[in-house]
């Protein structure tokens, strides 16, 4: 079984990402960058499955500008066998990423494609999705068990109402969440190991994608802050303030 694992270069989830002094997007100046925590998830699935004997080869692809290798070369010290470098300096959204990954799934011919159900930059949900309808793949999304069986996979996906337990036929795509597991760290002697490992690069002209942004961001800014709360002494009191003042009750 070959493996496609996704991983995308995002903010550090413990960075605080502020607007730029124009308010034209996000400013990543100087910001550290690291795997997408979803995608590491994935990643991290993918190598499980390789060291129970089930996958043979787990391929790492990021889609990106050419720092984007540097998450790629953690995706390799933590298992993964190569990476794919689709070079691009455009902002990428979902579809383009989506056309992009079933270009490469039409050339790598994987059994499974892993990602992270969604990233941390956008929140968008969309190109798990969007690429299962561009490949005809089975989908899986949400996943928080994956077991393999004969030519198929049995997924336990999270919810609104709790869990829902499905089987699909391989070739497959599923969206790894936050419960399906607890990712490693990458060891030294991996870490170096992972320098010699194979990184193709290729862009989205070679593949025949066009990943020309379809929308345009207008304006990014900062929620506004929010007042700071009070304490009250009694349940009176608390009733009082949310009738007289928040007027939240009648």
């Amino acid at each position: 079984m070959k493996i496609l694992v996704a991983v995308k270069r995002v903010a550090d989830y413990n960075v605080k990402v502020r607007p730029k002094s124009d308010h034209s997007g996000p400013d990543l100046a100087n910001v550290k960058m690291a795997i997408n925590p979803f995608c590491e998830i994935a990643v991290e699935e993918a190598v499980r499955l390789k060291e129970q004997g089930i996958a043979t080869e787990v391929v790492a692809v990021s889609l990106g500008p050419q720092a984007a290798q540097e998450q790629i070369r953690t995706a390799l010290a933590l298992g993964a066998d190569r990476g794919i470098l689709v070079q691009t300096d455009v902002a990428l959204e979902p579809l383009g990423v989506a056309k992009c990954l079933k270009a490469l799934c039409d050339k790598e011919n994987p059994d499974l494609v892993l990602l992270g159900k969604q990233a941390i930059d956008g929140d968008n949900n969309q190109t798990g999705q969007m690429l299962a309808a561009l490949t005809g793949y089975a989908q899986a999304t949400f996943a928080s068990q994956i077991t393999v069986g004969e030519g198929q996979l049995e997924v336990i996906r999270e919810v609104d109402g709790g869990l829902q337990t499905i089987a699909i036929k391989l070739p497959a795509i599923v969206t790894s969440d936050l419960r399906l597991n607890e990712p490693r760290y990458a060891s030294l002697p991996n870490i170096m190991k992972a320098k010699k490992k194979p990184i193709d690069s290729t862009t989205p002209e070679e593949l025949g994608v066009d990943v020309a942004p379809r929308t345009q961001l207008l304006k990014a800014e900062l929620p506004p802050e929010r007042k700071a709360g009070i304490k009250v002494e009694d349940v009176a009191q608390l009733v009082d303030k949310l009738k007289n003042e928040a007027k939240v009750i009648s």
